[in-house]
Parts: C-alpha cells; sequence; structure tokens
C-alpha cells in the first residue's frame, strides 16, 4: 500500500464552514440528507476519514488523522459520528484554534480502564483479521447487522457507499484508530474552550451515559442533547429530529 498523506474531501454550498467526519466502514458521502439540508445554507466539507473510500491509501493513528482532517478542514465547525467524533475530539484537543465549535454524534473520549481498553483492542484486531479472511462484502453484512444499527432504514445503511472501502484501509482503520487504541481523553476534556454539542440517540443508553459523562467534564460551554426514538446513528434514523436539535445550535454558535 502507498500511503498518502492527504484526505480526500468534498465540498458544496455557501456560508459558515461545517466539517463532516463519517463514521467506521462510512464514507464522505454517507450523512444522507443532513448533509444535503445543511448544504443550503453552508460551506460543507465532507472528508473520507484515514483508511475509507478516497482516503483508502492514508494510514493513520487518531492524533494523526486528526491532524490530517484539520489540513482539509481548516477553522470550520467540527461534527464527527462514532470515529469521526473521536477524530474531531483529538483535533478540538491538539489544535483548538481551528475548531470554532465541536458537535459530537455518538462518540466517546476513551476507554479509562488499561484492562478493557487491551481488550477492545484485541477485539478491533480479531475484526481486522476476519476483514482480510473473508472480504470486504461479508464483513460490511455483519457490520450492519448488529444491534447498534437495527433502527436504520435500508435506504439510508449506504450499503453500496460503505462497499468503496477496501479490505486493507478499513483493517488497517481497525488496528490503528479503533476504540481499542485511543488513548482516554478525560482528563483533558476541560480544557475545551469552544462550544460543544454532544448527541447521542435516546435509545443509545451506552453513549448516552458517555454524552452526559462528556459534558460534565468538560463544563458550561457543553450542552447535551438526545434525540428521541434513535439508537447509535441517530442522524441516519432520524434526520429530521437530529437538524431540529442541531440547527438552533449551529444558530446560537455560529459566528
Amino acid at each position: 500500500m502507498i500511503h498518502a498523506m492527504e484526505l480526500h474531501a468534498e465540498r458544496r454550498g455557501h456560508g459558515p464552514r461545517l466539517v463532516l467526519v463519517h463514521g467506521f466502514t462510512q464514507s464522505s458521502r454517507c450523512w444522507g440528507p443532513v448533509a444535503d439540508e445543511l448544504a443550503t445554507d453552508h460551506e460543507v466539507v465532507q472528508v473520507d476519514a484515514p483508511g475509507h473510500a478516497g482516503s483508502t491509501q492514508v494510514v493513520s493513528d487518531l492524533p494523526g488523522g486528526a491532524r490530517l482532517i484539520g489540513d482539509v478542514g481548516e477553522r470550520a465547525t467540527y461534527l464527527g459520528y462514532s470515529m469521526g467524533g473521536r477524530y474531531c475530539l483529538h483535533l478540538a484537543l491538539d489544535r483548538p484554534e481551528l475548531v470554532a465549535g465541536l458537535v459530537l454524534l455518538g462518540a466517546t473520549a476513551g476507554l479509562t480502564d488499561p484492562a478493557e481498553r487491551l481488550a477492545r483492542h484485541q477485539q478491533d484486531l480479531g475484526a481486522a483479521t476476519r476483514l482480510r479472511r473473508d472480504g470486504l462484502e461479508a464483513f460490511i453484512d455483519d457490520w450492519l447487522a448488529q444491534p447498534l444499527f437495527a433502527g436504520i432504514p435500508a435506504e439510508r445503511t449506504f450499503r453500496a457507499e460503505r462497499l468503496r472501502n477496501t479490505v486493507e484501509g478499513l483493517a488497517t482503520s481497525l488496528e490503528r484508530a479503533g476504540t481499542g487504541a485511543q488513548e482516554p481523553l478525560w482528563d483533558a476534556l476541560p480544557a475545551l474552550q469552544m462550544p460543544v454539542l454532544v448527541v447521542a440517540g435516546a435509545h443509545d443508553e451506552k453513549f448516552a451515559d458517555l454524552g452526559a459523562r462528556m459534558v460534565t467534564a468538560i463544563g458550561p460551554n457543553a450542552t447535551l442533547a438526545r434525540i428521541d426514538g434513535a439508537g447509535h446513528a441517530a442522524h441516519l434514523e432520524h434526520p429530521e429530529r437530529f437538524l431540529a436539535t442541531l440547527r438552533p445550535w449551529l444558530a446560537e454558535h455560529e459566528g
């Protein structure tokens, strides 16, 4: 694999800049109606994360990938979902001058228990092994079959778009940027000074609890929002409810 050092991104619209960073196995085109609606009055920059779609040849860990995302997005409000949220959180802590506002959807600041983190890393490595053994299509189908994603309508699973990824790109993403590879960031959260919106689906109890913990750790500049009737992928399950939460926050904090 040739290791590229620049991420692919697609830009559209005019207005305040919003950088969107997708979740694992997705691509920049997997935001569906959320990106379409936001592009009516924003400059929307949709980034392919390291190891994914147009950035499949970019091999990076979370801190390095966050720097590459910042190089593409520059000064903006950053919205990251799941894996993308972990990238955006790293960016906000490492290069806060680029992050005018931060929106984290279904994200975590990491696993604090070393044994739990090691176990998760071994789980991620095992998933990478299965991916290389079974191939991309079988892996994507197994990934989407998880209960975590049961609430996504079939037309918004973006299965065909996920199949633009490569075995090696996704495998290296798991190995280098999976949750098990993430150093916990909880102690650094109070350093965040920009406005922060933490979002979770109301049915996604694990990440709703993590979101509440993050908001408490960050302080009064952080807001927690739960999307009624939604699970982990709240923006795909109920895009209109997600936008009804995001829009007022953007209106309040975009200068």
